[in-house]
């Protein structure tokens, strides 16, 4: 299963397939954190894949939005180059606060034959969760003109609003920010932590027709009911690798405290595993 880097044909009918998946229906892009675990989902018939910030960070021994750049690029072209579907990057907040550091950066997240990219409008400071608004629609306007004014044109640009998850859960706010990043050219929309069936719909219908990503983290809702409301597509962020981080826990806690493997009875055969790759 030797992968070398795709060519720029590969990439761009890619990027041509996954912006055709966003025009109609409702689709599910779950989130690998590795090569194996971006196999495994290919492998269960997922048209396109989204990478993790958290998910990534955690099989590299660190924190969440810990990583640098070069590793996480790496891992990006680790990716493209490993399974044939489009990737949507968790480009977190482009490693950069003034918009021209966000826009190389984005240049250079595509350069590695993504599909897709998102900015975040979160600065990690508790006290002041979300960049000011104007910030954050000139880092999403950067953004967008850098990748028209380079080859990557093609590579979709994901805008992401964290109030939801950064202690800000206001909803009005968010519809401001997402219309305001769809307008200055955010191809898709993403507000992450949002629960409510009907708060969805509500930014549903403010950005349309520009699509929305819904991220799922827990059994709140369904495929079904999402895209009934119109969502175009469905991400989980780092909970498939919390899934598996949670079987693992289990386990190893297991063993540590009582010298018991009652859990490692419960798994997946090596010989099942094994035949998946």
């Amino acid at each position: 299963m030797a992968h070398h880097s795709p060519d720029s044909s590969s990439v761009a009918e890619r990027r041509r397939a996954f912006r055709r998946m966003h025009e109609h229906g409702c689709f599910v892009i779950p989130n690998p954190w590795d090569l194996g675990s971006a196999r495994v989902l290919v492998q269960l018939g997922f048209q396109a894949l989204a990478s993790t910030s958290a998910g990534f960070a955690w099989s590299m021994g660190e924190q969440d939005t810990r990583v640098t750049l070069e590793s996480v690029l790496a891992h990006l072209r680790q990716l493209v180059a490993g399974v044939d579907v489009p990737i949507n990057a968790d480009f977190e907040k482009g490693f950069a606060v003034a918009p021209a550091g966000v826009a190389r950066n984005a240049v250079l997240a595509a350069e590695t034959g993504i599909a897709a990219l998102s900015i975040e409008d979160s600065t990690g400071d508790a006290s002041s969760p979300l960049f000011e608004l104007d910030l954050s629609v000139e880092r999403i306007r950067a953004a967008r003109q850098a990748l028209d004014e380079s080859p990557q044109r093609e590579a979709m640009l994901v805008g992401r609003s964290e109030g939801f998850i950064a202690g800000r859960p206001d909803l009005a706010e968010t519809i401001r920010r997402l219309t305001s990043y769809a307008e200055a050219g955010a191809d898709c929309l993403y507000a992450p932590g949002l629960r409510s069936l009907a708060d969805i719909e509500s930014v549903v219908k403010a950005v349309a027709p520009k699509p929305v990503n819904v991220g799922v983290g827990s059994d709140f809702t369904t495929v079904a009911a999402l895209a009934a409301i119109g969502v175009r597509r469905i991400s989980v962020g780092g909970a498939l690798a919390r899934a598996a981080w949670t079987g693992f826990l289990t386990a190893a806690q297991e063993i540590a405290a009582h010298g018991t493997f009652s859990a490692l009875g419960a798994a997946i055969g090596g010989a099942d595993l094994n035949a998946r790759f």
